[in-house]
């Protein structure tokens, strides 16, 4: 028997055993087949961006290790990123900071124009893929005293607010060049490092600032605004200007998108107990799926409980209509096109696992009150065939199956990659 024919014949065995329980595996498939991930542009070069390279990376981020290969040109990130995509299984976007501009003029973040970007346009054309973007209020030395939207001195706080102004511009233009919404999501690392006089009068200024910053109307189907919140950084461990609650609040009020990072809570909280809370309110919810390790380390996104119960919640509770999903990770220690694979993978896999679970019969025993056939389904559905499903979907979308796509990351890390010097 062939590798191919055994992966159907696998499938066949894994369809009839899920029907069982009234789960159709080839809806759970079509259904997967639509649902677009936004793979983040920043794991091919450690968020360093090309309007300035040379800039110290600012905002509490960090990226640790040094794996050969790292992009250095947007030639070699979209040749990076066109090999990730080809072993993700589906048609997805590409999220891009704002100094991923692809231009040689000298041009601050003030000064960008959707012309910039017009290459990463016609490249995600070519490609059938989507465009979601970001403000950098980062890594720029109007950025070097940890404040941005919300900075005391008006002048600096106005080139900030020009700076978001151009991304939605930007945003807006990939959209209605792409004929899909952008995601245009504004995070700030502004904060104190130790406890402050004053907590209310920068949440003031910051409000004012966003206000202005999305006085311009756009078409929604072409941008969509988000705003995301963080509990701390390094350089704002006592106090972070836009908290959870001051973001859910504005969104809430302002109808914007409001973005949970897995990263930017307490360490005993998780987003996928907070997805169904503020679904019932929200205008939407744009997720950035990353794997904090006992702090906002963003490290790649594997299998683990909190990325399952996430999809959860999206499936079970019907969220996926008004949830955006990005990923947020960069790790320097491993391969950076492997990583992006990884990732993106774990996290259409988890969406699988949830979409073949016995849902139904889960909500009536829970309704009964029967919280032993819960437990007991719960538990046995951990080893049903899911990977057989899961392969059959890479085959017929014609990626790679199962763990053959390394050997193709392996070649690519040796004939591209370690070249680059």
């Amino acid at each position: 028997m062939s590798g191919l024919e055994r992966i159907e014949r696998n499938y066949e065995l894994a369809k009839e055993m899920y029907a069982e329980h009234g789960i159709d595996t080839d809806a759970a498939l079509e259904k997967l087949a639509s649902i677009k991930v936004s793979m983040h542009c920043w794991q091919g070069d450690d968020v360093r961006g090309f309007l300035f390279p040379e800039e110290e990376l600012g905002g509490g981020i960090a990226a640790t290790g040094n794996h050969p290969g790292a992009a250095r040109t947007p030639d070699e990130l979209r040749s990076d990123l066109e090999k990730a995509f080809s072993m993700i299984p589906g048609k997805h976007k590409l999220n891009l900071h704002a100094i991923y501009a692809d231009t040689r003029e000298k041009v601050d973040l003030d000064e960008l124009e959707p012309r910039h970007y017009q290459s990463w346009i016609d490249w995600a054309k070519e490609h059938g893929l989507g465009l979601d973007f970001n403000p950098t209020c980062f890594s720029h030395p109007k950025a070097a005293d940890g404040f941005t939207l919300s900075h005391p001195d008006k002048a600096i706080r106005e080139f900030w607010i020009r700076h978001c102004q151009a991304s939605r511009r930007i945003g807006a233009e990939f959209g209605r060049q792409l004929g899909q919404p952008c995601v245009t999501n504004v995070w700030i690392p502004d904060g104190y490092k130790d406890l402050p006089a004053d907590r209310l009068t920068p949440r003031l200024r910051l409000k004012e600032a966003l206000d202005e910053v999305f006085a311009e109307p756009f078409d929604e189907r072409h941008l969509l605004d988000a705003v995301e919140s963080k509990l701390f950084g390094i350089g704002s461990e006592a106090y972070v200007v836009g908290s959870h609650e001051f973001y859910m609040g504005y969104a809430l009020q302002k109808g914007k998108l409001i973005c949970l990072d897995s990263g930017h809570f307490h360490p005993t909280e998780t987003i996928s107990n907070k997805l169904s809370a503020l679904a019932i309110f929200a205008r939407g919810i744009l997720l950035h799926v990353s794997r904090p390790v006992r702090w906002d380390s963003d490290h790649v996104v594997t299998l683990d409980d909190e990325l399952l119960e996430i999809a959860r919640e999206l499936v079970r509770g019907d969220l996926l209509g008004k949830t955006y999903i990005g990923l947020d990770f960069f790790d320097a220690s491993i391969n950076r096109v492997a990583a992006w694979v990884i990732g993106t993978r774990n996290t259409l896999k988890a969406l699988l696992r949830a979409m073949l679970e016995p849902v139904e019969a889960l909500k009536r025993a829970e309704l009964a009150g029967d919280y032993t056939t819960r437990l007991a389904l719960t538990e046995e559905f951990k080893s049903y065939p899911f990977g057989a499903v899961w392969d059959y979907y890479c085959l017929k979308q014609n990626v790679p199956v199962r763990e053959t796509w390394l050997d193709e990351v392996k070649r690519y890390e040796r004939d591209v990659q370690r070249k680059r010097g």
